[in-house]
């Protein structure tokens, strides 16, 4: 496959301080570059499933000279799409050419435009020679210069990314590898490699302890001792120069204290930099003697000081060494909830960002502030028609989301801090509106009572969520002419916060004049508009939105294609915009009693209908969809059913009513429809459905029938009867085919219908309380199935939330989940899932608790409220007293009446009497009245006594959910004498953040193509097709994503299959390396990165590399999830098995126990992986010539595979020859400790066959349990294979794999099926 090439047009970098693409000379070596898209990739798009246009996506890149002053002349690949800009970038990324930016590039002595194409250059071809040539700075560019150096200066420092400021984000990964992986694989031989591994973990890693420190989460790296270039850079106080200055090219003064010492005043001019005789008092402007007048200011200080000369080169050699990955920003910021005591040290530039707001030179746009609206609608608007205009649109709407989702963080920050002047300053706190850098702030409450009738302040809190969701949903359906708003919502110090970009003319009109479709006081008033029916109604079948009518004040009938809360307006640009999507999705009915209507029996069992907080709880998109998939199945086995009926009466020549209805009742037998009545069926369970197969014979025939009859266009009457059966049974709003909408406004209170829709109505009421039953009575059980055979495996709070989401149930049901879990019979292989389950319902209840604890809190008081909240909440210390501030700092004469205070300044201290008893006692009351569910519990000892749950972890989900920083150290949070947190442990607190996430379409089917290639064995067409999406990937979000991560993590695996293991190595270190930074470094994904990348280290030789990795992995994993917990065992078996491949039997037997043990708790003690686990135990006893035991061990393995394959299966056979095997050994060994005894010492001993097991036994027992085969890639063998995983396929009851399902996508292991 081609090498990808840097710096394709993949735009990564539009501000200075992120140019950090690539090390230096990435160009000259174009390995190491493939962080960027693709040279010369055309699109494989042949076998495309959407039959992609093949197009040329790039031409062949060609080679250019760059001679830069002072350099040598060095060879650079570009590619004809670049713009001139991005070799600017390149250049001031290179190590020795990294002080420059102010420059042009010139060909011939003609000066290249900086954003013009390479193509369009003429005269500019392969070998062409281009002169970098320095440019007079400006004001401008003068600061970008500082600000560049400044950045070099600091490129190593990693406080930016503690303090989660211009996406830094950390990453660890090269403390465990030494570096680069790459060059270490060349650096040690494979020989000397076992003689100096130290193989002993530290204690808290081995199993059964029960200490989970925090401090190494964040390993200390030596790289980032800072080598001190400069003591101090920062603006002098004699800016700006006066005008008589200004006139001899003065563009503004910088003042340094170099290491030795040397305080200096420089002269930033138009010509360059130099020494001036200014001091601290006495303005001097006249250069020194002599001026070392230089271009660069890194050339200005090599002069004055040699300490800055040597480390300023040692650390730009560092800095081009790291791994790109380690540098380059992500697209969002990722916080961190841990982070060390950080020196604060003087920074001009910071300084300087934190007044001026950065709005001035930041994004470098003329014009100053920018419109964000127009931004985000032009994106939309750019064509679509073939891959390069998609490719250029995704990226551009990718780009303008991510800039704005940093602006409306910022914004929303500065709001709740208090930094922000209202528009309305006159009405009270809650009320006021904020406009800061054209994005528009609202805060969560309700104000004007607009959701009286819905449930006040938390409707308010959930309105804005709800809203995203329909954003994100009309976004994704993308229909052209219909505008939504850039959202973002932000919850902060307890706030939330809503951040919008402006209609165009909005702020000017009144809304009731603006709003032409749709109603502003929930549906009293609605009205309509043509147009906007037009565009809402190509989104109504993507989004199961039916059209309607409803009633207006006058009783006239309105037409609608949406909730009536939705409002069209259209801007002075003349735009379609909707907003207040809050209602996109129809309501749920199980949290929305209504009088007089009874929910289907499964919801009334489970108790529901339940009062919620608010009346906006709907159903998620997913759930939706769900439910129509359920119900299309319905429809299809509907049809079927009739037409086998149909054939028998032609058969038997009588003529019985078809049947429509499957009741709920009878499970068994086929109702006639004799009944008069003519309702759906109550949720149509699945197992019924199953039953019905069973019970009826081919019933597939009469399915493939009815599938080419609802193909058909209805003209023979009696399919046609057939379908209108089949359609009235599972509630299809139209007749003659299959087709499930919901109206939205049902339920909602103010809203009228006409009387001639009441049957519809009818049948909408019926199609929602269907939904609402179909998730408490397939979507949970389903969940629960899944967690049972390990397909899903949620280690934390954001992996559970997301397997919920997943399957459409919202978080709310949490509680009806947990109690599902706790009344089913294979209890005890769920217990990982529960405990996971509890601890996320405590700490959502203590984050609801501490939203509104906070908003009390006044700013000088926060670290320490902060800090009471979590010791009443973690620590055993039962009187935990709050520090309040020191007397001196609350002023004496404190006017008693203030309105215009900020959102976040209650001056009260209520928040210093929450005891711990008190919090508890709250947090059980919330998870009753919220999620319905009981804890006992009065203190949280308790309840990590009765659930077995670990402090660290609760620390841990509740920082995250909260925005919380703390000081990263061992805390002791059972002492009963003082409690655990002080304030000066508190370090930060940040932003919570929820945005909509632009998709590379094109690149995402790429993908699943590939996906569903492999697992049809086509593993070469499966990795070119992912290989694509990944250069389409790079093409639309820059090198750094979540789903870039996922692709080179696939792709790695198919490398690893193919048997090309220095590939999968470098694919798997870029996943991991994306992983740490994109998603945090101890998120679950992360952990599997890790013990991915540990296998394909052990592969390529590098055993204690791999080890190391193994170690870290199951550090997080205990500090995230506890041992308990089925992955654990896998973990466990990986780390005993290469223990064993070194030689440490003792070590390696803990690790494998311990698995051996999880396994059975969580798989049966009859499952394959046990018998698996049994015979690595095996193996290790063998090695210590412990045969007794390792012959026990082979015996129980060997009955479950006699049990559950038969004695003829190759397995069980394998185990019965090893069992031969073991006993002659323990026969042998026996012998010879007789011959021993009889002959004293002169007996002629056997030697023993001790064997040390060989590194390609060790590494292909490491393949079977982390579930991968090894392919000799033939044609036979490819086909044997597409048949093995055809059968695979059929059986998959047996077969479920290894790993979590979204997570290997390949469906391919050892050649058993694993139950």
């Amino acid at each position: 496959m081609r090498k990808d090439k840097l710096a394709g047009n993949s735009c990564v970098q539009e501000r200075e301080n992120s140019s950090m693409v690539n090390g230096d000379g990435a160009h000259e070596n174009v390995e190491d570059t493939e962080s960027k898209q693709d040279g010369n990739g055309e699109v494989d798009g042949g076998e495309e499933s959407n039959e992609q246009e093949v197009i040329v996506i790039q031409d062949t890149g060609f080679t250019v000279k760059i001679q830069a002053p002072g350099t040598e002349p060095f060879d650079l690949q570009v590619s004809p799409q670049e713009m001139v800009q991005e070799i600017h970038q390149v250049l001031m990324d290179r190590e020795d050419t990294c002080h420059r930016t102010c420059f042009s590039l010139q060909l011939d002595g003609n000066v290249l435009d900086n954003f013009a194409e390479l193509k369009s250059i003429e005269g500019l071809q392969e070998g062409s020679l281009l002169k970098v040539v320095e440019e007079p700075y400006t004001v401008r560019e003068a600061r970008i210069h500082v600000r560049h150096i400044r950045d070099l200066l600091k490129s190593l420092d990693p406080s930016d990314a503690y303090n989660g400021v211009d996406c830094n984000s950390l990453s660890f990964l090269s403390i465990f590898t030494d570096g680069d992986l790459g060059d270490s694989g060349k650096r040690k031989k494979k020989g000397t490699e076992l003689e100096q591994i130290d193989c002993t973990p530290p204690e808290h890693i081995l199993p059964g302890s029960k200490e989970r420190p925090l401090v190494p989460l964040q390993p200390q790296n030596k790289e980032w001792k800072p080598m001190q270039c400069l003591k101090v850079l920062t603006m002098s106080g004699w800016n700006p120069p006066p005008g008589n200055r200004k006139m001899h090219g003065d563009l503004m003064y910088l003042y340094i204290v170099t290491v030795e010492e040397r305080h200096v005043s420089v002269t930033a001019s138009t010509r360059g930099f130099y020494l001036n005789q200014s001091t601290t008092y006495t303005f001097n402007p006249k250069p020194a003697n002599p001026s070392f007048l230089s271009h660069s200011l890194v050339e200005l200080l090599s002069q004055i000081s040699p300490a800055f000369k040597k480390n300023f080169t040692a650390l730009q050699k560092k800095r081009v060494q790291r791994h790109p990955f380690e540098r380059i920003a992500t697209p969002f910021q990722v916080y961190s909830w841990t982070a060390p005591q950080v020196d604060h040290a003087m920074d001009c530039v910071r300084a300087e960002d934190a007044y001026t707001s950065r709005l001035g030179y930041e994004e470098h746009i003329p014009g100053q502030t920018r419109d964000w609206n127009e931004e985000l609608q032009t994106t939309r608007e750019l064509p679509r028609k073939n891959l390069p205009e998609r490719l250029l649109r995704e990226r551009a709407i990718f780009k303008v989301h991510s800039d704005f989702a940093a602006a409306a963080t910022r914004g929303a920050m500065a709001v709740i801090d208090g930094n922000v002047m209202a528009i309305n300053p006159g009405e009270e706190t809650r009320m006021q509106m904020f406009i800061w850098n054209n994005i528009f702030f609202s805060l969560g409450f309700d104000v004007r009572d607009h959701y009286r009738e819905l449930g006040g302040d938390a409707a308010a809190h959930a309105a804005p969520t709800n809203d995203l969701n329909g954003v994100r949903a009309y976004g994704a359906v993308d229909v052209e002419g219909l505008y939504t708003l850039g959202t973002v919502v932000v919850d902060y110090r307890g706030y939330r916060v809503t951040a919008q970009s402006i209609i165009p003319g909005i702020l000017e009109r009144e809304q009731e004049q603006s709003v032409i479709y749709g109603s502003i006081d929930f549906g009293k008033t609605v009205v309509s508009h043509s147009k906007y029916l037009e565009l809402l109604e190509k989104t109504s079948r993507p989004l199961k939105v039916q059209k309607h009518s409803v009633l207006n004040e006058k009783n006239d009938m309105v037409e609608l294609c949406s909730s009536v809360e939705c409002k069209g307006i259209i801007g002075n640009d003349g735009r379609h915009y909707i907003l207040d999507l809050l209602r996109t999705f129809p309501p749920d009915l199980n949290f929305l009693p209504v009088d007089g209507e009874d929910l289907p029996l499964e919801s009334q069992h489970q108790g529901f209908p339940r009062q919620h907080r608010h009346r906006l709880a709907c159903l998620r998109q997913e759930l939706i969809e769900a439910f129509v998939e359920h119900r299309y199945l319905l429809f299809m086995k509907m049809a079927a059913l009739q037409l086998m009926q149909q054939k028998a009466n032609k058969d038997t020549k009588t003529d019985t009513p078809a049947i429509t209805e499957t009741s709920e009742t009878s499970t068994e037998n086929i109702v006639d429809t004799s009944q008069t009545k003519s309702t759906t069926p109550d949720s149509v369970n699945a197992t019924e459905g199953k039953e019905l197969e069973e019970s009826i014979p081919g019933l597939s025939q009469a399915k493939e029938l009815a599938a080419s009859l609802v193909a058909e266009d209805g003209s023979d009457p009696k399919s046609r009867e057939v379908v209108l059966n089949a359609c009235k049974a599972v509630g299809s709003i139209c007749n003659t085919s299959f087709d499930i909408r919901f109206n939205p406004d049902i339920f909602s209170p103010g809203v009228r219908f006409p009387d001639d829709s009441a049957d519809d109505v009818q049948k909408q009421k019926q199609l929602l309380k269907d939904a609402a039953a179909f998730l408490v009575s397939c979507q949970i059980p389903s969940l629960v199935k899944d967690c049972l055979d390990h397909s899903a495996l949620p280690m934390d709070g954001a992996t559970l939330t997301e397997a919920l989401h997943q399957r459409g149930i919202n978080v709310r049901y949490l509680g009806t989940v947990l109690e599902f879990v706790d009344k089913t019979p294979a209890k005890a292989q769920l217990e990982h899932f529960y405990r996971i389950g509890i601890s996320e319902l405590i700490t959502r209840c203590a984050k609801h608790i501490f939203k509104t604890y906070l908003q009390g809190v006044e700013l000088s008081a926060l670290s320490a409220a902060v800090s009471h909240f979590l010791n009443c909440f973690l620590s055993s210390f039962p009187d935990a007293v709050a520090h309040l501030p020191p007397d001196e700092l609350v002023s004496r004469r404190k006017s008693r009446k203030r309105r215009n205070r900020v959102p976040g300044s209650g001056d009260n201290t209520a928040w210093a009497s929450l005891t711990p008893s008190e919090l508890w006692k709250n947090i059980g009351s919330e998870a009753q009245s919220y999620y319905h569910f009981a804890i006992q519990c009065e203190s949280v000892d308790q309840v990590v006594e009765k659930y077995g749950l670990q402090k660290t972890n609760l620390l841990r989900e509740i920082s995250i959910k909260t925005g919380i920083q703390i000081l990263i150290k061992e805390y002791n949070f059972d002492s009963r004498h003082k409690p655990a947190f002080t304030e000066e442990d508190i370090l930060n607190i940040f932003p919570v953040v929820k945005h909509v996430n632009p998709k590379a379409s094109d690149a995402f089917h790429f993908f699943q193509s590939g996906q569903a290639k492999v697992q049809q064995g086509f593993l070469k067409e499966g990795c070119e097709l992912i290989n694509e999406a990944l250069n389409l990937f790079n093409n639309v979000y820059g090198p750094m994503h979540v789903e870039i991560c996922a692709c080179l993590r696939l792709l790695a695996r198919l490398n690893y299959i193919m048997g090309d293991h220095p590939e999968a190595l470098s694919n798997q270190q870029k996943a991991v390396l994306m992983s740490e930074r994109v998603l945090g470094i101890e998120h679950p994904n992360t952990i599997q990165e890790y013990m991915h990348l540990a296998l394909y280290c052990f592969a390529n030789g590098q055993l204690s590399t791999a080890l190391k990795l193994l170690y870290r992995a199951r550090y997080l994993m205990l500090l995230v999830c506890g041992e308990d917990h089925p992955e654990m065992a896998l973990l466990d078996s990986n780390i005993g098995l290469v223990l064993h491949g070194v030689m440490e039997y003792d070590l390696s037997l803990r690790f494998l126990e311990n698995a051996l043990t999880i396994n059975t708790k969580y798989h049966g003690s009859r499952s394959l992986k046990v018998a698996l686990s049994h015979h690595l135990v095996a193996r290790v006893y063998e090695s210590k010539a412990e045969f007794r035991s390792a012959l026990q061990h082979e015996k129980e393995g060997y009955t479950i595979y006699k049990n559950q394959m038969g004695e003829a299966h190759e397995k069980t056979k394998e185990s019965s020859e090893y069992l031969k095997y073991l006993t002659q050994q323990a026969v042998a060994l026996q012998r010879t400790m007789n011959e021993i005894y009889k002959n004293g010492s002169n007996a002629s001993i056997m030697p023993l066959k001790f064997t040390a097991p060989s590194m390609a036994s060790v590494l292909e027992q490491l393949n079977i349990i982390n579930g991968i085969i090894f392919i000799p890639l033939s044609q036979k063998d490819l086909e044997n294979l597409k048949a093995e995983v055809q059968r695979r396929q059929q059986l998959q009851e047996l077969g479920k794999n290894e790993e979590p399902s979204e997570d290997s996508p390949l469906e391919l292991e050892d050649k058993i099926p694993i139950d």
